[in-house]
């Protein structure tokens, strides 16, 4: 359920279970958290994490997550490794992002979403904490108060109000979604490695 495209600049991981709104399963996150790892140990210039449907990613999986999923250190190990990917990391967002899978998401360099996408991490709603870097990621690029209206007040971001914040950097038309983030890739493409790295540390 995890689709890797690889080229010599990039690769692309799909979430590809549309029939459930692509949630994610254990599995398909240890899967993704693999790819991300891999990539750094191949030093390709970039990755890019995107989706199949009008969903990126509902969270996860419902009967997983009443089963443990929900506070499973696999979401760690998956935003801590996109996050310590040396490359340019994109996370192309073909609509909605929920849940745990945001942490994916605000991890990765930047964000593209196709119009009409919302945002929303109901964990107090559903009893849970949000894993532990999630917020510390939201914070950063949001503010402390809108990262409270999301994470406590519980609400759903319209993708106009998540490019106003800055927790979505682009909106491209569905049909360019993958083009634009692929063409933001060039650059890094033809970089050292140790150079990508050095400039990603410089922007932190």
């Amino acid at each position: 359920m995890i689709e890797l495209t690889k080229t010599d600049t990039h690769w692309i991981a799909t979430i590809n279970r549309p029939d459930k709104a692509n949630s994610l399963t254990r599995d398909m996150l240890a899967e993704l958290a693999d790819i991300a790892e891999a990539a750094e140990v191949a030093q390709v210039p970039a990755l890019i994490l995107t989706g199949t449907g009008k969903v990126f990613s509902a969270g996860a999986d419902l009967d997983q997550a009443r089963a443990g999923l929900a506070t499973d250190d696999v979401w760690e190990r998956l935003s801590g490794a996109v996050a310590a990917f040396s490359g340019l990391s994109i996370c192309a967002m073909n609509g909605t992002l929920a849940g745990g899978a945001c942490g994916m998401a605000l991890a990765c360099d930047m964000r593209l979403s196709v119009p009409g996408a919302k945002v929303f991490y109901p964990v107090m709603k559903l009893g849970f904490l949000p894993q532990p870097s999630d917020p510390v990621r939201m914070r950063a690029l949001i503010g402390p108060a809108r990262t409270k209206m999301i994470l406590m007040g519980g609400a759903k971001i319209t993708t106009d109000e998540a490019y106003a914040f800055g927790l979505i950097d682009r909106i491209v038309p569905a049909d360019e979604l993958l083009e634009q983030a692929i063409a933001l890739t060039e650059s890094v493409a033809g970089a050292k490695p140790e150079l990508r790295a050095a400039i990603k540390g410089m922007c932190a």
